[in-house]
């Protein structure tokens, strides 16, 4: 039986889902960093988080939130430029969090548009290519004697600003997503343990009706039962 507070909560959830506004994680391997840009993600709406992470002996940070990491996706590259260049070509700004002589207030930055905050390790920021390869810098004023906030701080702190100014432009009036990927987090969210088994052979995800029962063909409850036993 499916818990209709929750699913009623992941759809309002969903309706607030912001496609075109997403994180890019250069190399940020402590796990309660990254734990806190992902749960700073989920809050404001952030549907995608792009982690550059080349060590392939190890997929993501040990310890990473994996309640965060539910429902807010993850996608892997190897290299900033890959994260960069695929977001570019369908129409993001890429503002790196990074101090230069180039650098202005994160205010004064339009987050309405499709666009994707780049920050970088914990002790050196983001690196000389993510910095050639961002539209623009932005830096949070400091008044003090520290230099600048940890990550997940900034990261909270600029995503805040879009989280507002989209508020102001009422983006989170409408829903954003497409009917297919809304559909797509919504199965995941509520089915998890069958959407694993349906990404395992490639299978495209049953609808559901409007109480969250999947509805599927005796077929693919077949499937299901037969990944359940090892036999697929």
């Amino acid at each position: 039986m499916i818990n209709q507070s929750r699913f009623h909560k992941f759809r309002q959830v969903l309706d607030q889902r912001q496609p075109d506004l997403r994180v890019i994680a250069e190399k940020v391997h402590k796990p309660h960093n990254i734990a806190a840009v992902m749960r700073s993600a989920d809050a404001v709406g952030v549907a995608h988080l792009h982690m550059v992470w080349p060590w392939e002996h190890d997929r993501f940070p040990k310890g990473t939130s994996k309640g965060s990491e539910r429902y807010v996706e993850l996608h892997r590259h190897s290299n900033t430029a890959e994260a960069a260049q695929l977001l570019k070509s369908q129409g993001y700004r890429i503002y790196a969090a990074h101090f230069s002589e180039r650098a202005i207030d994160y205010r004064k930055i339009d987050y309405v548009s499709p666009c994707a905050l780049l920050v970088g390790a914990e002790k050196h920021g983001v690196s000389q290519e993510a910095a050639e390869l961002a539209d623009e810098h932005v830096i949070i004023p400091m008044r003090g004697m520290v230099a600048s906030f940890n990550v997940s701080v900034a990261a909270a702190i600029i995503l805040e600003e879009a989280h507002r100014q989209r508020d102001n432009a009422g983006y989170y009036e409408q829903q954003r997503l497409s009917d297919e990927e809304y559909h797509h987090f919504l199965f995941r969210w509520t089915h998890p343990v069958y959407a694993a088994k349906c990404d395992a052979i490639g299978e495209a995800y049953p609808v559901m009706d409007d109480a969250g029962a999947v509805i599927a063909p005796p077929e693919w409850w077949e499937k299901m039962r037969k990944i359940a036993a090892g036999s697929v």
